[in-house]
């Protein structure tokens, strides 16, 4: 694995030796690339060192919890991790009584992508490494729609099954239909999404109306936590996990 990480150099100049007032000289910025070619180079005392606490997060990170059919990805304005982590906050819905109508999962919020065939635990962790908890809100009609225009001018957010939206290129929202209705502006709509979002984090300001908010106590609710369950389901009931782009947003002009 690759990585290049900018590298930000700074000359700073003193004016004046009574005052010791400084100024910026120069600015330079370039990147150093990170490989295993650093890994290669570590000391052996130090790969001791570091033997027992890598083999207590392989302990934690390699078990196996899925099983996918193919390389699932994020992309805009759909993709199939995107749809696949919203199906997973609605389907966990049942497990705290709620009957969510659609959920939603934040393209900024997936980190990684899930890999072809066996999915374990620290790849779960790589695709939702923060601390973010499921939670349920209850939006009108009215206000489901201003949200839906905001994640068209995001270019697209993870959305359910059964939210069809039409965008445009430029972020517009043209139409929305949910389970192939409108929306009813006077309705209500039950949301589930992550914590971070119902914030009105994201640019996803909606969520500041949300009424009947709920976060499940207890342990277990963590984003990450929840993805492993439903992995977990799968590959017991023999089934690999995939999510194909089905058109849930659009963009047609």
């Amino acid at each position: 694995m690759k990585h290049l990480i900018p590298l930000l150099s700074l000359v700073l100049l003193c004016a004046c030796h009574t005052t010791r007032t400084w100024q910026v000289a120069s600015v330079e910025r370039t990147r150093l690339v990170v490989d295993n070619h650093y890994e290669a180079s570590i000391p052996e005392e130090a790969k001791q060192y570091l033997a027992p606490y890598a083999r207590q997060v392989d302990s934690i990170s390699s078990p196996i919890v899925g099983l996918t059919k193919h390389t699932l990805r994020r992309a805009q304005p759909e993709s199939e991790l995107s749809n696949l982590l919203a199906d997973i906050m609605v389907w966990a819905g049942k497990q705290y009584g709620e009957q969510p109508d659609l959920g939603i999962y934040n393209m900024g919020g997936i980190r990684a992508s899930l890999p072809a065939g066996d999915v374990t635990y620290g790849n779960v962790v790589d695709v939702a490494p923060f601390d973010n908890r499921i939670s349920f809100s209850t939006l009108t009609g009215a206000d489901l729609m201003d949200l839906f225009r905001q994640i068209a001018a995001r270019g697209g957010e993870g959305v359910s099954h059964g939210v069809a939206l039409e965008i445009t290129a430029n972020g517009e929202l043209i139409s929305a239909r949910l389970n192939g209705k409108e929306i009813v502006p006077e309705a209500l709509y039950r949301v589930a999404t992550i914590d971070y979002l119902a914030a009105g984090n994201d640019g996803l300001i909606a969520f500041k109306k949300k009424t009947n908010f709920r976060i499940p106590e207890g342990a277990g609710t963590e984003a990450r936590y929840i993805i492993t369950e439903y992995l977990r389901a799968e590959r017991a009931a023999g089934r690999p996990v995939e999510r194909p782009v089905e058109g849930r947003i659009r963009i047609v002009r």
